[in-house]
């Protein structure tokens, strides 16, 4: 299956218009657009969302986040995935390894794992 991202409400909404620019066939939403969870959503929720419609959700969240997944995993639950940014890493940055992650992963790749960009570190 094709990757799809689901971007964190407390990201900057250029990072998807930036990768939709980039690469128009991709599919990116933001927490509190119509289709997904509402903003002010708790993580364990959106956790189970992203299994249930195959997103990878990409974050900025790096404090909870590790807590979240566990506990989700622990329940037997699975995720496509889990990208969280760099805050010092610019918004370009962080759309061209998005960018590159979408044209050269495998499928499941990054099940069930949470990887920290820039994966080139």
């Amino acid at each position: 299956m094709a990757i799809r991202y689901l971007l964190d409400e407390h990201l900057n909404p250029t990072y998807r218009s930036q990768l939709v620019r980039r690469n128009p066939e991709l599919i990116v939403r933001i927490i509190g657009d119509l289709d997904v969870p509402p903003k002010g959503t708790p993580d364990p929720e959106i956790l189970i969302w992203c299994e249930t419609n195959e997103f990878i959700l990409v974050t900025n969240n790096r404090k909870s986040m590790p807590r979240h997944l566990a506990d989700h995993l622990a329940s037997g639950c699975h995720i496509p995935g889990i990208f969280t940014i760099d805050a010092n890493q610019s918004i370009g940055q962080t759309v061209e390894e998005l960018i590159i992650i979408v044209e050269a992963s495998f499928d499941d790749e990054y099940q069930d794992r949470i990887e920290y960009l820039p994966l080139s570190r």
